[in-house]
């Protein structure tokens, strides 16, 4: 009965179907396949085991400011090539090719919006920029922004995620680190808050200078936070270094940070803090979604 025999034919290129890469994502820590669209919804947070992965500069501001209340600042400064770095290529073409990954001009995002209804200045760090290094452009505008928090007398948020200093700037990358420094200094004379919010990662230079100088310090778990790596560390004490060594839980445990909290919970906590560190009444409409 020929009829009912379905005759074998091989799958030919063009019969397979193009997904798109861009669908789904594997959470690092537990290889949970998840859907890209879901994982955006929930703040880059894996919904499996509140793994928090990288989340871009502009998702920090849809995240931490009121929807339609952020206007950024300083978006035309640009990074000049001071030393004439050369090293597998010209400074100049590193830039170039950073600035048409980004829509930010360099790693630094700022500007002002609102937190809850309260007026905030907000700098954000773009770490696909060239590592989140901090060069001359990062320093002024974290600079600029601190000094309009000053003048408003409004409170300074700053979210770090660097590689450290920029070292194709050499001294002038390095300078800024005193010129932050410095006005933070004024805004805690004059009594204004700013709270430091560490991401993964945050070291080198940015730890040593504004990431670590908030009025109050705060982490995603598991942040790697750190000055110089671990293994030049330990070649420099000559111990071997304990297990969870430079993350979040490690540095709370020890004192250095006041708080770890949820991403998804950020905007809630921030809010808290901030009324009370202003003496406004407490919020009646935003509240902390549950923690996974």
């Amino acid at each position: 009965m020929a009829w009912f025999r379905k005759p074998k034919t091989r799958l030919q290129a063009t019969d397979r179907r193009d997904l798109p890469g861009e669908l789904w994502e594997k959470c690092p820590n537990c290889s949970e396949i998840l859907y890209t669209q879901k994982l955006k919804e929930n703040w880059n947070v894996c919904p499996n085991c509140a793994f928090h992965l990288r989340l871009s500069a502009d998702g920090y501001v849809a995240l931490l400011t009121d929807e339609g209340s952020f206007a950024e600042a300083d978006r035309d400064l640009r990074s000049a090539d001071p030393l004439g770095f050369v090293d597998l290529k010209p400074y100049r073409d590193r830039l170039a090719a950073a600035e048409r990954k980004s829509a930010h001009g360099d790693a630094a995002l700022t500007g002002a919006g609102t937190l809850d209804g309260i007026p905030v200045e907000l700098g954000v760090m773009d770490f696909s920029f060239i590592g989140g290094s901090m060069g001359s452009v990062v320093g002024e505008k974290l600079a600029r922004a601190g000094l309009r928090a000053l003048e408003g007398r409004k409170p300074l948020i700053i979210v770090s995620a660097s590689g450290g200093a920029r070292m194709m700037e050499g001294i002038f990358s390095l300078m800024q680190m005193a010129k932050t420094s410095a006005v933070l200094a004024q805004m805690q004379e004059a009594g204004v808050p700013y709270v430091s919010l560490l991401t993964d990662p945050t070291t080198g230079g940015v730890t040593a200078s504004y990431a670590m100088l908030g009025d109050l310090n705060l982490s995603e778990p598991n942040a790697l936070i750190g000055f110089a790596g671990p293994r030049v560390i330990e070649q420099t004490i000559k111990q071997e270094l304990p297990e969870g060594f430079q993350r979040a839980e490690f540095l709370l445990e020890h004192g250095m940070l006041d708080d770890i909290v949820d991403r998804r919970q950020m905007k809630a906590y921030l809010s808290r803090t901030l009324r009370h560190m202003l003496g406004l009444p407490a919020s009646e409409t935003l509240r902390a979604p549950e923690a996974a």
